[in-house]
Protein backbone atom coordinates (compact mmCIF):
# COMPACT_ATOMS: atom_id res chain seq x y z
CA UNK A 1 0.00 0.00 0.00
CA UNK A 2 2.87 2.13 0.72
CA UNK A 3 4.29 1.87 -2.51
CA UNK A 4 0.90 2.65 -4.16
CA UNK A 5 1.13 6.20 -2.18
CA UNK A 6 3.94 7.42 -3.78
CA UNK A 7 3.15 7.14 -7.73
CA UNK A 8 0.42 9.62 -9.05
CA UNK A 9 -1.45 6.72 -10.74
CA UNK A 10 -3.90 6.57 -8.31
CA UNK A 11 -7.54 7.49 -9.30
CA UNK A 12 -8.00 11.19 -9.79
CA UNK A 13 -11.29 12.70 -8.94
CA UNK A 14 -12.20 14.71 -11.90
CA UNK A 15 -15.81 16.19 -10.66
CA UNK A 16 -15.23 19.71 -10.36
CA UNK A 17 -17.60 20.00 -7.26
CA UNK A 18 -15.39 18.39 -5.15
CA UNK A 19 -11.91 20.28 -6.80
CA UNK A 20 -13.49 23.37 -6.46
CA UNK A 21 -14.26 22.74 -2.31
CA UNK A 22 -10.53 21.56 -2.33
CA UNK A 23 -9.45 25.20 -3.78
CA UNK A 24 -12.21 26.57 -0.91
CA UNK A 25 -10.07 24.60 1.93
CA UNK A 26 -6.82 25.57 0.36
CA UNK A 27 -8.18 29.20 -0.23
CA UNK A 28 -9.00 28.99 3.47
CA UNK A 29 -5.45 28.02 5.25
CA UNK A 30 -3.40 30.13 2.84
CA UNK A 31 -5.74 33.39 3.30
CA UNK A 32 -4.82 32.86 6.86
CA UNK A 33 -1.21 32.45 6.58
CA UNK A 34 -0.55 35.15 4.01
CA UNK A 35 -2.80 37.59 5.47
CA UNK A 36 -1.10 37.19 8.84
CA UNK A 37 2.17 37.56 7.26
CA UNK A 38 1.46 40.27 5.21
CA UNK A 39 -0.56 42.07 8.46
CA UNK A 40 2.72 41.41 10.85
CA UNK A 41 5.02 43.21 7.90
CA UNK A 42 2.86 46.58 7.99
CA UNK A 43 2.50 46.66 11.53
CA UNK A 44 6.13 45.99 12.17
CA UNK A 45 7.32 48.51 9.09
CA UNK A 46 5.14 51.60 10.48
CA UNK A 47 6.82 51.13 13.69
CA UNK A 48 10.39 50.62 11.97
CA UNK A 49 9.50 54.04 10.13
CA UNK A 50 8.73 55.82 13.67
CA UNK A 51 11.80 54.38 14.96
CA UNK A 52 13.72 55.68 12.00
CA UNK A 53 11.68 59.28 12.94
CA UNK A 54 12.97 58.99 16.33
CA UNK A 55 16.31 58.32 15.84
CA UNK A 56 16.87 61.56 13.39
CA UNK A 57 15.90 63.65 17.09
CA UNK A 58 18.01 60.84 18.98
CA UNK A 59 21.10 59.45 16.77
CA UNK A 60 22.35 57.79 19.86
CA UNK A 61 19.99 55.40 19.48
CA UNK A 62 21.31 54.22 16.44
CA UNK A 63 24.14 52.37 17.96
CA UNK A 64 21.97 49.53 19.29
CA UNK A 65 19.29 49.71 16.41
CA UNK A 66 22.95 48.76 14.05
CA UNK A 67 23.57 45.29 16.47
CA UNK A 68 20.18 44.68 16.13
CA UNK A 69 19.87 44.77 12.50
CA UNK A 70 22.97 42.67 12.50
CA UNK A 71 21.44 40.02 14.48
CA UNK A 72 18.67 39.95 12.25
CA UNK A 73 20.82 39.23 9.12
CA UNK A 74 22.60 36.75 10.97
CA UNK A 75 19.11 35.19 12.07
CA UNK A 76 18.01 35.18 8.24
CA UNK A 77 20.89 33.99 6.89
CA UNK A 78 21.24 31.12 9.17
CA UNK A 79 17.31 30.03 8.06
CA UNK A 80 19.03 30.55 4.41
CA UNK A 81 21.57 27.70 4.99
CA UNK A 82 19.42 25.69 6.51
CA UNK A 83 17.02 25.65 3.76
CA UNK A 84 18.13 27.45 0.27
CA UNK A 85 14.47 27.10 -1.09
CA UNK A 86 13.35 30.45 1.11
CA UNK A 87 15.96 32.49 -0.88
CA UNK A 88 14.49 35.35 -3.34
CA UNK A 89 11.12 35.68 -4.27
CA UNK A 90 9.80 32.05 -4.37
CA UNK A 91 8.30 32.14 -7.50
CA UNK A 92 10.95 30.38 -9.48
CA UNK A 93 11.04 27.63 -7.05
CA UNK A 94 7.18 26.96 -7.53
CA UNK A 95 7.21 26.72 -10.82
CA UNK A 96 10.38 23.97 -10.76
CA UNK A 97 8.18 22.67 -8.05
CA UNK A 98 5.19 22.24 -10.69
CA UNK A 99 7.63 20.93 -13.56
CA UNK A 100 9.41 18.39 -10.94
CA UNK A 101 12.86 20.15 -10.89
CA UNK A 102 13.10 20.69 -7.02
CA UNK A 103 11.58 18.73 -4.40
CA UNK A 104 10.15 20.62 -0.96
CA UNK A 105 9.76 20.05 2.36
CA UNK A 106 7.07 22.22 2.83
CA UNK A 107 6.98 22.89 6.26
CA UNK A 108 10.32 24.01 6.91
CA UNK A 109 9.76 26.24 3.63
CA UNK A 110 6.75 27.38 5.58
CA UNK A 111 7.85 28.74 8.79
CA UNK A 112 11.64 29.73 7.30
CA UNK A 113 10.05 31.74 4.60
CA UNK A 114 7.93 33.04 6.76
CA UNK A 115 10.19 34.39 9.40
CA UNK A 116 12.72 35.59 7.54
CA UNK A 117 10.38 37.33 5.18
CA UNK A 118 8.61 39.20 8.14
CA UNK A 119 12.07 39.98 9.48
CA UNK A 120 14.01 41.38 5.98
CA UNK A 121 10.72 43.28 4.32
CA UNK A 122 9.57 45.03 7.48
CA UNK A 123 12.83 46.75 8.51
CA UNK A 124 12.35 48.42 5.28
CA UNK A 125 14.64 46.98 2.97
CA UNK A 126 13.22 47.28 -1.01
CA UNK A 127 11.58 44.17 -0.79
CA UNK A 128 7.79 42.84 -1.97
CA UNK A 129 6.06 40.61 0.23
CA UNK A 130 4.19 39.30 -3.42
CA UNK A 131 6.60 36.86 -4.04
CA UNK A 132 6.97 35.45 -0.72
CA UNK A 133 3.46 35.16 -0.26
CA UNK A 134 2.44 32.97 -3.86
CA UNK A 135 5.69 30.92 -2.40
CA UNK A 136 3.84 30.49 1.42
CA UNK A 137 0.56 29.94 -0.31
CA UNK A 138 2.27 26.98 -2.58
CA UNK A 139 3.47 25.20 0.65
CA UNK A 140 0.19 25.44 2.32
CA UNK A 141 -1.49 24.05 -0.06
CA UNK A 142 1.08 21.30 -0.53
CA UNK A 143 0.45 20.67 3.27
CA UNK A 144 -2.98 20.51 2.95
CA UNK A 145 -2.18 18.22 0.09
CA UNK A 146 -0.15 15.63 2.78
CA UNK A 147 -2.93 16.00 4.70
CA UNK A 148 -5.29 14.30 2.35
CA UNK A 149 -3.38 12.71 1.04
CA UNK A 150 -3.69 13.66 -2.71
CA UNK A 151 -2.17 11.86 -6.09
CA UNK A 152 0.82 13.91 -7.11
CA UNK A 153 -1.41 15.22 -9.55
CA UNK A 154 -3.97 15.97 -7.90
CA UNK A 155 -0.84 17.98 -5.25
CA UNK A 156 0.03 19.57 -8.59
CA UNK A 157 -3.58 21.49 -8.47
CA UNK A 158 -3.50 22.09 -5.25
CA UNK A 159 -0.08 24.28 -5.25
CA UNK A 160 -1.21 25.79 -8.34
CA UNK A 161 -4.48 27.13 -6.61
CA UNK A 162 -2.26 27.70 -3.35
CA UNK A 163 -0.08 30.54 -5.27
CA UNK A 164 -3.61 31.94 -6.97
CA UNK A 165 -4.62 32.44 -3.05
CA UNK A 166 -1.06 34.04 -2.39
CA UNK A 167 -1.07 36.65 -4.55
CA UNK A 168 -4.45 37.01 -4.21
CA UNK A 169 -3.93 37.40 -0.42
CA UNK A 170 -1.11 40.02 -0.54
CA UNK A 171 -2.79 42.43 -3.19
CA UNK A 172 -6.65 41.48 -2.79
CA UNK A 173 -6.55 40.54 -7.14
CA UNK A 174 -7.66 37.44 -7.05
CA UNK A 175 -8.22 37.64 -10.80
CA UNK A 176 -4.69 38.37 -11.05
CA UNK A 177 -4.16 35.66 -8.89
CA UNK A 178 -5.58 33.38 -11.40
CA UNK A 179 -4.34 34.67 -13.99
CA UNK A 180 -0.31 34.48 -13.04
CA UNK A 181 -1.30 31.04 -12.17
CA UNK A 182 -2.48 30.07 -15.47
CA UNK A 183 0.22 32.57 -17.70
CA UNK A 184 3.29 32.30 -15.38
CA UNK A 185 3.40 29.41 -13.01
CA UNK A 186 1.29 26.47 -14.69
CA UNK A 187 1.87 27.29 -18.59
CA UNK A 188 -1.49 26.19 -19.75
CA UNK A 189 -5.06 25.81 -19.18
CA UNK A 190 -6.88 23.23 -17.30
CA UNK A 191 -10.76 22.98 -16.16
CA UNK A 192 -9.42 21.58 -12.65
CA UNK A 193 -6.76 23.97 -12.55
CA UNK A 194 -8.28 27.22 -13.36
CA UNK A 195 -11.52 26.57 -10.98
CA UNK A 196 -10.00 25.33 -8.19
CA UNK A 197 -7.13 27.91 -8.16
CA UNK A 198 -10.33 30.43 -8.60
CA UNK A 199 -12.23 29.19 -5.82
CA UNK A 200 -8.49 29.34 -3.49
CA UNK A 201 -8.13 32.92 -4.77
CA UNK A 202 -12.01 34.11 -4.14
CA UNK A 203 -11.65 32.24 -0.51
CA UNK A 204 -8.30 33.84 0.63
CA UNK A 205 -9.09 37.50 -0.85
CA UNK A 206 -12.26 37.76 1.12
CA UNK A 207 -10.23 36.53 4.46
CA UNK A 208 -8.03 39.31 3.50
CA UNK A 209 -10.67 41.92 3.06
CA UNK A 210 -12.12 40.81 6.26
CA UNK A 211 -8.93 41.96 7.64
CA UNK A 212 -7.46 45.10 5.74
CA UNK A 213 -11.09 46.18 4.44
CA UNK A 214 -12.63 46.38 0.76
CA UNK A 215 -10.92 49.44 -0.17
CA UNK A 216 -7.85 48.24 -2.97
CA UNK A 217 -4.00 48.16 -2.33
CA UNK A 218 -3.30 51.05 -4.57
CA UNK A 219 -6.56 53.12 -4.36
CA UNK A 220 -6.08 56.60 -6.10
CA UNK A 221 -8.84 57.57 -6.55
CA UNK A 222 -10.95 58.33 -9.50
CA UNK A 223 -8.85 58.46 -12.93
CA UNK A 224 -10.49 60.52 -15.75
CA UNK A 225 -10.00 59.05 -19.06
CA UNK A 226 -7.32 60.19 -21.25
CA UNK A 227 -8.25 62.16 -24.35
CA UNK A 228 -7.68 60.57 -27.67
CA UNK A 229 -4.91 63.45 -29.24
CA UNK A 230 -2.50 61.99 -26.44
CA UNK A 231 -3.25 58.53 -27.32
CA UNK A 232 -0.09 58.71 -29.40
CA UNK A 233 2.18 59.15 -26.24
CA UNK A 234 0.88 55.69 -25.07
CA UNK A 235 3.45 53.70 -27.66
CA UNK A 236 6.31 55.59 -26.71
CA UNK A 237 5.70 55.26 -23.24
CA UNK A 238 5.33 51.56 -24.38
CA UNK A 239 8.90 51.69 -26.16
CA UNK A 240 10.43 53.39 -22.77
CA UNK A 241 9.07 50.81 -20.51
CA UNK A 242 10.71 48.07 -22.89
CA UNK A 243 13.84 49.69 -23.16
CA UNK A 244 13.72 50.06 -18.80
CA UNK A 245 12.44 46.62 -18.59
CA UNK A 246 15.35 44.70 -20.41
CA UNK A 247 17.78 46.70 -18.72
CA UNK A 248 15.96 45.57 -15.35
CA UNK A 249 16.03 41.94 -16.61
CA UNK A 250 20.09 42.40 -17.36
CA UNK A 251 21.15 44.28 -14.01
CA UNK A 252 19.11 41.62 -12.33
CA UNK A 253 20.84 38.21 -13.65
CA UNK A 254 24.11 40.13 -13.01
CA UNK A 255 23.63 40.49 -9.42
CA UNK A 256 25.06 37.05 -8.39
CA UNK A 257 28.39 37.91 -10.33
CA UNK A 258 28.61 41.16 -8.39
CA UNK A 259 27.46 39.79 -4.97
CA UNK A 260 30.41 37.12 -5.62
CA UNK A 261 33.22 39.67 -5.13
CA UNK A 262 32.43 39.95 -1.56
CA UNK A 263 35.03 36.33 -1.16
CA UNK A 264 34.56 37.10 2.65
CA UNK A 265 30.95 36.79 3.00
CA UNK A 266 29.12 33.66 2.13
CA UNK A 267 26.14 33.59 -0.45
CA UNK A 268 24.35 33.10 2.84
CA UNK A 269 25.27 36.02 4.85
CA UNK A 270 25.03 38.59 1.92
CA UNK A 271 22.46 39.90 3.75
CA UNK A 272 24.59 41.91 6.06
CA UNK A 273 24.72 44.44 2.96
CA UNK A 274 21.22 45.36 2.75
CA UNK A 275 20.85 45.09 5.98
CA UNK A 276 23.44 47.97 6.76
CA UNK A 277 22.55 49.91 4.25
CA UNK A 278 18.93 50.49 4.57
CA UNK A 279 20.08 52.43 7.78
CA UNK A 280 21.17 55.47 6.22
CA UNK A 281 18.40 55.59 3.70
CA UNK A 282 16.15 55.07 6.52
CA UNK A 283 17.39 57.83 8.57
CA UNK A 284 16.97 60.17 5.74
CA UNK A 285 14.25 58.82 3.89
CA UNK A 286 12.24 56.93 5.96
CA UNK A 287 9.28 57.45 3.72
CA UNK A 288 10.26 55.85 1.37
CA UNK A 289 11.43 52.35 2.88
CA UNK A 290 9.65 48.76 2.11
CA UNK A 291 8.35 47.74 -1.20
CA UNK A 292 7.14 51.17 -2.40
CA UNK A 293 3.42 50.93 -2.00
CA UNK A 294 3.24 54.04 0.01
CA UNK A 295 5.16 56.23 -2.79
CA UNK A 296 2.80 54.76 -5.31
CA UNK A 297 -0.20 56.55 -3.20
CA UNK A 298 1.77 59.59 -2.61
CA UNK A 299 3.17 60.17 -6.18
CA UNK A 300 -0.63 59.64 -6.93
CA UNK A 301 -1.83 62.76 -4.64
CA UNK A 302 0.90 65.04 -5.75
CA UNK A 303 4.30 64.35 -8.27
CA UNK A 304 7.61 65.14 -7.04
CA UNK A 305 9.51 67.58 -9.37
CA UNK A 306 11.15 66.34 -12.11
CA UNK A 307 14.60 65.71 -10.63
CA UNK A 308 13.46 64.71 -7.07
CA UNK A 309 11.62 62.11 -9.54
CA UNK A 310 14.65 61.21 -11.11
CA UNK A 311 16.74 60.94 -7.81
CA UNK A 312 13.80 58.37 -6.74
CA UNK A 313 13.97 56.26 -9.64
CA UNK A 314 17.87 55.50 -9.15
CA UNK A 315 17.48 55.49 -5.68
CA UNK A 316 14.78 52.72 -5.49
CA UNK A 317 16.63 50.90 -8.75
CA UNK A 318 19.60 50.29 -7.36
CA UNK A 319 18.54 49.89 -3.38
CA UNK A 320 15.69 46.91 -4.58
CA UNK A 321 19.09 45.38 -6.94
CA UNK A 322 20.81 45.62 -3.43
CA UNK A 323 18.51 44.27 -1.84
CA UNK A 324 17.26 41.22 -4.03
CA UNK A 325 20.44 40.19 -4.82
CA UNK A 326 21.64 39.05 -1.27
CA UNK A 327 19.49 35.76 -1.51
CA UNK A 328 17.22 37.20 1.37
CA UNK A 329 13.85 36.03 1.43
CA UNK A 330 11.80 38.78 -0.40
CA UNK A 331 10.48 39.42 -4.23
CA UNK A 332 10.68 41.74 -6.78
CA UNK A 333 6.36 41.95 -7.25
CA UNK A 334 5.80 45.38 -6.17
CA UNK A 335 9.15 47.15 -6.31
CA UNK A 336 8.60 46.67 -9.78
CA UNK A 337 5.44 48.13 -9.64
CA UNK A 338 6.93 50.94 -7.75
CA UNK A 339 9.39 51.48 -10.09
CA UNK A 340 6.74 51.43 -13.12
CA UNK A 341 4.97 54.25 -11.29
CA UNK A 342 7.78 56.32 -10.57
CA UNK A 343 8.66 56.28 -14.59
CA UNK A 344 4.89 56.89 -15.21
CA UNK A 345 4.81 59.80 -13.32
CA UNK A 346 8.34 61.07 -15.00
CA UNK A 347 6.75 60.66 -18.16
CA UNK A 348 3.31 62.47 -17.20
CA UNK A 349 5.44 65.62 -15.55
CA UNK A 350 7.95 65.64 -18.76
CA UNK A 351 4.59 65.99 -20.92
CA UNK A 352 2.77 68.77 -18.65
CA UNK A 353 6.25 70.99 -19.12
CA UNK A 354 6.92 70.13 -22.42
CA UNK A 355 3.02 69.71 -24.21
CA UNK A 356 1.20 71.39 -21.76
CA UNK A 357 -0.52 68.28 -20.58
CA UNK A 358 -3.19 68.83 -17.56
CA UNK A 359 -1.25 67.59 -14.38
CA UNK A 360 -4.73 65.23 -13.78
CA UNK A 361 -3.52 62.59 -16.51
CA UNK A 362 -0.26 62.44 -14.95
CA UNK A 363 -1.85 59.35 -12.53
CA UNK A 364 -2.86 57.93 -16.15
CA UNK A 365 0.40 57.12 -16.65
CA UNK A 366 1.53 56.08 -13.70
CA UNK A 367 -1.51 53.40 -13.76
CA UNK A 368 0.07 52.67 -17.18
CA UNK A 369 3.19 52.08 -16.75
CA UNK A 370 3.17 50.15 -13.76
CA UNK A 371 1.39 47.47 -15.78
CA UNK A 372 3.68 47.97 -18.82
CA UNK A 373 6.72 47.85 -16.75
CA UNK A 374 5.98 44.89 -15.09
CA UNK A 375 4.75 43.13 -18.63
CA UNK A 376 8.31 44.06 -19.85
CA UNK A 377 10.10 42.36 -16.87
CA UNK A 378 7.78 39.60 -16.49
CA UNK A 379 6.57 38.96 -19.82
CA UNK A 380 3.21 37.97 -18.58
CA UNK A 381 0.94 41.19 -19.99
CA UNK A 382 -2.57 39.77 -19.21
CA UNK A 383 -1.81 39.50 -15.40
CA UNK A 384 -0.01 42.73 -15.91
CA UNK A 385 -3.43 44.38 -16.87
CA UNK A 386 -5.19 42.55 -14.67
CA UNK A 387 -3.43 42.58 -11.83
CA UNK A 388 -2.68 46.57 -11.95
CA UNK A 389 -6.96 47.30 -12.42
CA UNK A 390 -7.51 45.20 -9.70
CA UNK A 391 -5.27 47.08 -7.48
CA UNK A 392 -5.90 50.66 -8.52
CA UNK A 393 -9.74 49.38 -8.23
CA UNK A 394 -10.61 51.01 -11.79
CA UNK A 395 -11.46 49.13 -15.27
CA UNK A 396 -12.37 51.92 -17.35
CA UNK A 397 -8.61 52.06 -18.64
CA UNK A 398 -8.28 48.90 -20.61
CA UNK A 399 -7.51 50.22 -23.57
CA UNK A 400 -4.66 52.52 -22.55
CA UNK A 401 -3.48 49.72 -20.91
CA UNK A 402 -3.30 47.41 -23.27
CA UNK A 403 -1.50 49.72 -26.09
CA UNK A 404 0.77 50.31 -23.16
CA UNK A 405 1.55 46.82 -22.25
CA UNK A 406 1.49 45.39 -25.88
CA UNK A 407 4.35 47.78 -26.89
CA UNK A 408 6.44 47.30 -23.98
CA UNK A 409 5.96 43.60 -24.74
CA UNK A 410 7.01 43.49 -28.34
CA UNK A 411 9.84 45.32 -27.57
CA UNK A 412 11.64 43.30 -24.76
CA UNK A 413 11.37 40.52 -26.89
CA UNK A 414 12.33 42.33 -30.13
CA UNK A 415 15.74 43.07 -27.26
CA UNK A 416 15.75 38.99 -26.82
CA UNK A 417 14.13 39.42 -23.22
CA UNK A 418 13.12 36.26 -21.62
CA UNK A 419 10.51 36.10 -18.74
CA UNK A 420 12.27 36.87 -15.56
CA UNK A 421 11.20 34.03 -13.48
CA UNK A 422 11.99 31.41 -15.79
CA UNK A 423 15.67 32.76 -16.32
CA UNK A 424 15.98 32.54 -12.72
CA UNK A 425 14.58 29.09 -12.25
CA UNK A 426 17.08 27.74 -15.05
CA UNK A 427 19.49 29.70 -12.85
CA UNK A 428 18.50 27.91 -9.97
CA UNK A 429 18.55 24.34 -11.34
CA UNK A 430 20.69 22.99 -13.53
CA UNK A 431 19.39 20.32 -15.54
CA UNK A 432 19.85 16.96 -13.99
CA UNK A 433 18.86 13.87 -15.95
CA UNK A 434 19.21 10.93 -13.30
CA UNK A 435 18.56 7.61 -13.96
CA UNK A 436 14.45 6.74 -13.58
CA UNK A 437 13.22 6.54 -9.56
CA UNK A 438 10.62 3.75 -10.46
CA UNK A 439 8.06 6.89 -9.05
CA UNK A 440 5.06 6.81 -12.17
CA UNK A 441 3.76 10.47 -13.40
CA UNK A 442 1.48 12.05 -15.55
CA UNK A 443 3.31 15.25 -17.38
CA UNK A 444 0.80 18.25 -19.56
CA UNK A 445 1.87 19.62 -22.34
CA UNK A 446 -0.56 21.68 -24.02
CA UNK A 447 -0.46 21.83 -27.87
CA UNK A 448 -0.58 25.71 -29.06
CA UNK A 449 -1.50 26.85 -32.03
CA UNK A 450 2.22 27.21 -33.84
CA UNK A 451 2.98 23.75 -32.45
CA UNK A 452 4.14 21.63 -35.47
CA UNK A 453 2.10 18.67 -33.71
CA UNK A 454 -1.04 20.34 -34.78
CA UNK A 455 -3.02 18.48 -37.53
CA UNK A 456 -0.50 15.61 -37.26
CA UNK A 457 -1.28 11.90 -36.81
CA UNK A 458 0.31 10.34 -33.32
CA UNK A 459 2.26 7.96 -35.58
CA UNK A 460 4.28 10.44 -37.82
CA UNK A 461 5.30 11.85 -34.80
CA UNK A 462 9.10 10.72 -33.56
CA UNK A 463 8.43 10.77 -29.98
CA UNK A 464 10.69 10.66 -26.81
CA UNK A 465 11.83 7.55 -25.90
CA UNK A 466 11.01 7.61 -21.95
CA UNK A 467 7.42 8.63 -22.59
CA UNK A 468 4.38 7.17 -23.29
CA UNK A 469 1.23 9.42 -24.51
CA UNK A 470 -1.76 7.44 -22.75
CA UNK A 471 -4.64 10.45 -23.79
CA UNK A 472 -5.11 13.46 -24.95
CA UNK A 473 -7.92 15.80 -23.00
CA UNK A 474 -9.79 17.79 -25.86
CA UNK A 475 -12.27 20.54 -24.06
CA UNK A 476 -14.59 18.28 -21.92
CA UNK A 477 -13.48 14.95 -23.13
CA UNK A 478 -10.39 12.58 -22.92
CA UNK A 479 -9.53 10.34 -25.93
CA UNK A 480 -7.79 7.60 -25.34
CA UNK A 481 -4.78 7.50 -28.61
CA UNK A 482 -3.70 5.41 -30.92
CA UNK A 483 -1.46 5.79 -34.41
CA UNK A 484 -4.59 7.43 -36.65
CA UNK A 485 -5.23 10.14 -34.07
CA UNK A 486 -4.97 13.33 -34.89
CA UNK A 487 -3.71 15.68 -32.59
CA UNK A 488 -5.22 19.93 -33.06
CA UNK A 489 -4.19 23.23 -31.52
CA UNK A 490 -5.80 23.32 -27.82
CA UNK A 491 -5.09 19.67 -27.31
CA UNK A 492 -3.03 18.14 -23.85
CA UNK A 493 -1.51 15.74 -24.53
CA UNK A 494 -1.40 12.94 -21.42
CA UNK A 495 1.91 11.84 -20.81
CA UNK A 496 2.89 8.51 -19.05
CA UNK A 497 6.94 9.16 -17.64
CA UNK A 498 9.35 8.76 -14.82
CA UNK A 499 8.85 11.32 -12.00
CA UNK A 500 13.16 12.02 -12.19
CA UNK A 501 13.09 12.59 -15.59
CA UNK A 502 9.70 14.25 -16.37
CA UNK A 503 12.03 17.60 -17.29
CA UNK A 504 14.42 15.77 -19.59
CA UNK A 505 10.95 14.56 -21.62
CA UNK A 506 9.65 18.15 -21.56
CA UNK A 507 12.74 19.33 -22.93
CA UNK A 508 12.85 16.59 -25.66
CA UNK A 509 9.22 17.27 -26.29
CA UNK A 510 9.95 21.03 -27.17
CA UNK A 511 12.75 19.88 -29.74
CA UNK A 512 10.83 17.67 -31.00
CA UNK A 513 8.14 20.67 -31.99
CA UNK A 514 11.21 22.69 -33.35
CA UNK A 515 12.90 19.82 -35.59
CA UNK A 516 9.21 18.73 -37.12
CA UNK A 517 8.51 22.64 -37.76
CA UNK A 518 11.89 23.07 -39.76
Amino acid sequence: MEQKKEHELQKLDGTRIIFIGKGIIVGACVGVVVTLFRFLIEQIGEQVVHGYLFFQKQPIWLIPWIIVSIILAIIVGSLVKSDGNIKGSGIPQVEGQLQGQISVEWFSVLWKKFLGGVLSISVGLFLGREGPSIQLGAVTAQGVSKAMKSSKTEEKILISSGASAGLSAAFNAPIAGLLFVLEEVYHSFSPLVWLTSFSAAITANFISLYVFGLRPVLYIGAIKALPLQYYWTLPVLGILLGVLGRVYQIVLLALPKWYGKLSFLSPNYYGFVPFLLVIPIGLFFPHLLGGGNQIVLSLAEEPMSLWLLLGLFVLRFVFSMVSYGSNLPGGIFLPILTLGAVIGTIYGVFLTDLLGLEPIFVKNFLMFAMAGYFAAIGKAPLTAIILVTEMVGNFSHLMSIGVVVLVSYVVVELLGGHPIYETLLERLVKPDFRDISGRKTILEFPVHAESSFDEQMVRDIQWPDEMLLTSIRRGESEILTHGDTIIHSGDTLIILTDEAITQKVRMELRQCEQENME
